[in-house]
């Protein structure tokens, strides 16, 4: 005998869990984490293991004293300790790096409710407190293939700090100097363009994002397409455009929100590298960006069907 069965909303629901969003979301990454292993070495290998084992271990510690439900098995820990190491130079002191993971997990994502109800990026809020706190060890960077030289560290500036720009294709194939994770353009751009096939995240934001920054770096370098392409490829534009600008909890719902978002994120980008101290901004727009995620969501979120807007006071 069928019977019905009355539950409360959403009543339309996806085969996708977290668990599968994030093995994707791992998956992606894979090409870009197997091209830092070639370009720096097993390090780059060790660095990523110890991240996520590290992020792991504290969101499982932290359920355990909080007597919170096991959350470990959705994956979303070992996402966080990859994004967190693709964005740490490979030489960085393991101590550091876990410093950097208790700040991801502990602080910015389980103290305010867990996976969802952070208001920020945990990866990209670790990075910047790690450059603000160990700034040297975060800008001192390793030249790639050092170690088929047997070179322990050789530092190297980064393109957008660097006198002597590599060619446009060592930029694309990521054989320069950088965080482990977001030098190798090909890659990174791999990944991204799976994730949109695979429908888990939309383009607009990554769009917008490396749009906004091509735009403006065209006409501020005189309409000099070099110029441009080289802004595009340094730093951690792609790899913040499509992984982390796209996290779902910390961006907005709409489409018309994450253009906002999106253009934003451009904005703040150039901004920092154009006119303020750093060379970098990608992980200071995105935190921007994410605090303003609420008021965003507020002011592009769609009309109920059949809604009437309040009239304001004193109007008839």
């Amino acid at each position: 005998m069928n019977k019905l069965f009355v539950e409360s909303s959403p009543h339309i629901r996806s085969a996708w869990t977290t668990q599968k969003i994030m093995l994707n979301v791992i998956i992606a990454l894979c090409p870009a984490l197997a091209m830092s292993v070639y370009i720096f070495g097993i390090k780059a290998l060790l660095l990523t293991v110890i991240c996520c084992t590290s992020c792991v271990l504290l969101e499982f510690a932290f359920n355990k004293i909080t007597k919170r439900e096991d959350t470990i098995s959705d994956l979303s820990a070992v996402v966080t300790g990859m994004l967190l190491a693709f964005n740490l130079p490979v030489d960085l002191p393991v101590y550091m790096a876990i410093i950097g993971c208790f700040v991801a997990i502990v602080i910015v994502k389980c103290l305010f409710g867990g996976i969802g109800q952070n208001f920020a990026n945990p990866a990209i809020t670790a990075r910047i407190v790690l450059m603000m706190s160990f700034a040297g060890n975060m800008t001192k960077w390793t030249a790639p293939f050092a170690w088929k030289d047997g070179v322990d560290a050789t530092v190297s500036a980064t393109p957008l700090a660097a006198e002597k720009l590599p060619s446009l294709s060592d930029m694309f194939l990521g054989f320069r100097a950088g965080c482990l994770g977001e030098t190798c353009i090909a890659a990174l751009l791999l990944g991204g363009l799976y994730l949109m096939f695979m429908g888990l995240i939309r383009p607009a934001t990554p769009l917008c994002f490396i749009g906004t920054v091509a735009v403006l770096s065209f006409l501020y370098g005189g309409c000099d397409v070099n110029f441009m392409l080289y802004q595009l490829m340094s730093g951690g534009l792609i790899l913040g455009a499509f992984f982390m600008a796209t996290d779902y909890a910390t961006t907005p719902l709409t489409t018309k929100g994450k253009i906002v978002f999106g253009v934003g994120c451009g904005l703040i980008t150039f901004a920092i590298r154009q006119y303020a101290s750093m060379p970098e901004g990608v992980s200071f727009s995105i935190l921007v960006m994410n605090c303003l995620t609420p008021l965003i969501d507020r002011f592009t979120a769609p009309t109920a069907l059949g809604a009437v807007k309040p009239k304001k006071e004193g109007k008839e």
